[in-house]
């Protein structure tokens, strides 16, 4: 304690005495200049960026992940100026020993109250440089979906379809779902036909799998033809599931229903209501 009393008595000293003034004006620089390269961290985070740009083309970052990376970096940018300020201004007041004494005695007790903050602001880190998720980009965070807005070091800002905000603290984040890295999409259609057709059918629907891979460009493999139910009866219920490219799954579905009813059409297999 002896340290703390130490920095209380200079602090005392120093304001019965005119060099305060003085002091001040120097905390109002230091102050004003983080309060700039705040301002000015956007362009920062933009240069930093350009810079990484200049790699090979197949190494380039994706617009989305430049982005993220730019709101990062501009994050930091003005925490560690006005860190910078803050240090500099203690450095005032109190010599080079007390102030690592007293930045230490402070970072131990900021460890242990702030320890969510802490701990969305390394998450957050982990985030960015895994490339977990990256602005402009819809995904799925804690039950909330929408668009990725923004993301810092401390939050990340999610835009529902609805219009929402959703403000996530990234020490909450756990299990991620990137719509917008998938590799395929799924295409379920449904057909009912008569048991009666069945084996004339299933044949025919197995086949024309094959020769739609051709004729569907969207679709990247056969479809596979499923009973959802498993049971016999006047009419049978079949499920073709197929992937198409991602994001073409709802404009390749009405080409697929037209498909399968103009061959069935062609075997004489009527669909059932």
């Amino acid at each position: 304690m002896q340290e703390v009393q130490l920095v209380i008595d200079q602090l005392a000293k120093l304001f019965t005495t005119d060099a305060w003034w003085s002091d001040a004006v120097y905390i109002a620089v230091f102050y004003l200049v983080a309060w700039i390269i705040h301002r000015l961290a956007r362009r920062i985070a933009r240069g930093v960026v350009r810079l990484s740009s200049l790699s090979p083309k197949e190494r380039q970052p994706r617009p989305e992940r430049r982005e993220t990376l730019r709101s990062v970096i501009a994050s930091a940018v003005s925490f560690i100026a006005f860190v910078a300020a803050t240090l500099a201004s203690l450095g005032r007041f109190v010599s080079l020993d007390t102030l690592v004494w007293v930045v230490g005695l402070f970072s131990a007790a900021f460890g242990l109250g702030a320890r969510p903050l802490i701990s969305d602001v390394l998450i957050g880190i982990g985030l960015i440089f895994e490339d977990t998720f990256a602005v402009g980009e819809k995904v799925e965070i804690l039950d909330a979906e929408g668009v990725v807005e923004a993301v810092n070091l401390r939050t990340t800002w999610l835009r529902a379809p609805s219009g929402e905000l959703y403000i996530v603290p990234n020490g909450e984040i756990r299990v991620v779902r990137n719509f917008s890295r998938g590799r395929f999409s799924i295409v379920k259609v449904t057909l009912r036909i008569s048991a009666a057709d069945l084996g004339r059918a299933l044949p025919m629907i197995e086949a024309l799998g094959e020769e739609a891979v051709a004729l569907l460009p969207n679709l990247l493999e056969p479809w596979h033809v499923l009973s959802g139910s498993g049971v016999i009866g006047q009419q049978t219920e079949l499920t073709l599931i197929a992937k198409a490219r991602f994001g073409q799954a709802a404009e390749m579905r009405p080409r697929l229903l037209a498909l399968v009813q103009e061959r069935l059409a062609e075997t004489d297999v009527a669909l059932v209501d």
